[in-house]
């Protein structure tokens, strides 16, 4: 057959393929134009998860944008860019001793003050830098969930012995799940490290004191500008909130000051781009998690789609039942730092177990549904799926043998 005579045979199912590829936003736009044409507002329950989805994005947005969300980022991308990768391999590697990096892992969540979405940033850069998987997700639960302000707040509010419990069980977690992903995902991980392509080098090794200090600043400053006030009459946690945004501000006098010392123009250029590199990749799946949490789920006090009363007629009693749905409930549901607290004395007051009430206190400050989109971005929808899986089980477990004591 001449050349030009030849026809270009395609077949009928990548020609089908083809079509929705190229219509693919008109097929978007009609799809968006019918839930829009359908939409029961008539409804009062989903007007108010509406209203409520909006109303808790713009709560964050106030609350934990700019004195949470964007210093992380900024730790993060300091991370990426001045910390040499072979002090996170010593500490985080896969040749780490597995005591020195879990230990390390969880105990460096620990003294953040976060929630399930501000230790993302950290989590990915440290992730990026070569960090081992175990020891990677041991720090992303251990900062929501190991927050000792928290435990401390739990006891104090819920009891001695659900505090107890909750510091406990979240170590023992923190470092299980670790290992369990390790070990779930060793052939992945032998050669993600075999490859060795982690994310940005530093261009050359600075002091340990001039990468550290502007870093611990910058959580200094998160932890004061987020500093709660204290129950009681404690003179020295007093003293701290009344001087909380006087500490906050010299903080970052002190980082200005220091990076205009300590690093060049175009070191300062690379931290900046870095920055605005992981807010590009988290923000959007952030705030579309949350939107999504605030239309089911509401704010504290007030109700999204799905009732309360619903919610708590689910997890009374203590049994098997009970505390995997308020685990499953706490994974999906979006808490910042120490609101998990007062949720939980109301949902208590309305019969909740004390089982399920441990459950939904080790999973849901870990977890959230805007914090698994962006897990899933960094290291997988499977892993993420694994990940997700564990928290609910263990958390499922700790609640019912707590519940059953």
């Amino acid at each position: 057959m001449d050349c030009k005579q030849r026809v270009k045979i395609i077949h009928p199912q990548k020609k089908k393929e083809n079509f929705f590829r190229e219509n693919k936003k008109l097929f978007i736009i009609i799809f968006v134009f019918v839930i829009f044409y359908f939409l029961p507002l008539e409804i009062e329950r989903l007007r108010e998860g509406i209203y409520e989805a909006l109303a808790l994005t713009k709560e964050y947005a106030r609350e934990h944008v700019i004195f949470s969300l964007l210093p992380a980022f900024f730790v993060a991308g300091a991370i990426s860019v001045f910390v040499n990768k072979a002090s996170v391999m010593k500490y985080f590697g896969a040749q780490a001793r597995k005591t020195l990096s879990y230990s390390v892992a969880s105990l460096s969540g620990a003294v953040l003050t976060v929630c399930s979405c501000t230790i993302l940033p950290l989590f990915m850069s440290i992730y990026q830098r070569g960090a081992g998987l175990g020891p990677a997700i041991t720090f992303l639960y251990s900062g929501p969930a190991i927050n000792v302000l928290a435990i401390v707040l739990t006891a104090r509010i819920l009891g001695v012995d659900i505090g107890l419990a909750r510091a406990v069980g979240a170590v023992f977690a923190s470092v299980f799940m670790g290992l369990m992903m390790h070990l779930i995902f060793l052939k992945d991980e032998n050669k993600r490290q075999a490859n060795n392509n982690f994310h940005i080098e530093s261009r050359e090794s600075k002091p340990l004191f001039k990468t550290a200090l502007p870093i611990v600043l910058i959580i200094l400053f998160m932890v004061f500008a987020n500093f709660k006030k204290p129950d009681g009459e404690t003179l020295m946690l007093s003293t701290l909130y009344n001087l909380r945004e006087i500490i906050a501000l010299l903080c970052i006098i002190f980082v200005v000051f220091l990076v205009y010392r300590w690093y060049r123009e175009d070191e300062i250029k690379q931290w900046l781009n870095q920055t605005l590199s992981f807010g590009l990749s988290i923000v959007p799946y952030l705030f579309a998690g949350i939107l999504l949490a605030g239309f089911l789920f509401g704010r504290i006090g007030h109700e999204g789609l799905i009732p309360s009363e619903f919610v708590s007629s689910l997890v009374g009693g203590n049994s098997l039942r009970a505390n995997f749905i308020a685990s499953l409930l706490g994974a999906f549901m979006y808490f910042a730092s120490c609101t998990e607290v007062p949720i939980l004395q109301g949902l208590i007051g309305a019969g909740m177990g004390k089982g399920p009430a441990l459950a939904l206190l080790l999973s849901g400050p870990a977890l959230s549904l805007p914090s698994m989109l962006i897990i899933a971005k960094a290291i997988g929808f499977k892993k993420t799926a694994v990940y997700v899986v564990l928290v609910v089980i263990v958390s499922t477990l700790f609640g019912f043998m707590f519940g059953n004591l």
